[in-house]
């Protein structure tokens, strides 16, 4: 019997979720936190939804152990640039003002970007709408973001639910800043949340060793 439901810290994730009118099974999850003087404060629920035909596009991973995938940085960017849908539901643990969490999201992928010499105009733009959208809002205990990746590179789709109530989306159509954004959360040993890259490797691992 499968399981309609995954607890992320005691916060529920749809053990898969349709997307294009398919559904993407939830392979990876975590949260995003931070420890002061030993206390640890949480932040975010994360979960990821991937098409699974991802795991024909991950062959070469074959036989690694899950701790040994997640140490491994080229296999997060074979699973970002793998031409399958994508989908990232973050659910808010800690409330937070959407404009606090567009700076953190700003800046790491300005940060990613300007590293590689593709911090232009046109990503500059692109970034400012994304802060643009967040700015406003105020992100209770609960508040979801989404972020929808399709398959055909270069656009991704961001929406809010705040208090259960859908809230407006944002197209993101800069291929660069898309790339980043995708990178902040998979990205292997930079991505924001080390539980969801270790649970993204070890479930990748069990369906690669099917």
């Amino acid at each position: 019997m499968v399981k309609n439901e995954v607890m992320v810290d005691e916060i529920p994730f749809p053990s898969q979720f349709m997307v294009n009118s398919k559904p993407l099974p939830l392979m990876g999850h975590g949260i995003t936190d931070i420890e002061i003087h030993f206390l640890q404060i949480k932040f975010t629920a994360i979960g990821v939804y991937l098409d699974p035909e991802i795991v024909a596009h991950l062959q070469q991973w074959k036989g690694k152990t899950g701790e040994e995938l997640t140490e491994n940085d080229e296999f997060f960017e074979a699973i970002v640039n793998a031409p399958v849908d994508k989908f990232l539901r973050v659910v808010v643990i800690k409330e937070i003002k959407g404009s606090q969490y567009a700076v953190q999201l700003e800046s790491a992928i300005r940060d990613r970007l300007a590293e590689v010499d593709k911090y232009e105009e046109d990503e500059e733009e692109a970034l400012e709408k994304i802060v643009e959208f967040f700015q406003s809002k105020y992100f209770k205990k609960d508040s979801v973001i989404t972020y929808s990746f399709p398959a055909t590179f270069g656009s991704a789709k961001i929406s809010c639910a705040i208090e259960g109530k859908e809230d407006l989306e944002i197209e993101v159509e800069n291929a660069n800043v898309v790339e980043m954004m995708k990178k902040w959360y998979l990205g292997g040993t930079r991505g924001v949340s080390p539980t969801t890259i270790s649970s993204l490797a070890n479930n990748i691992c069990v369906e690669l060793s099917k």
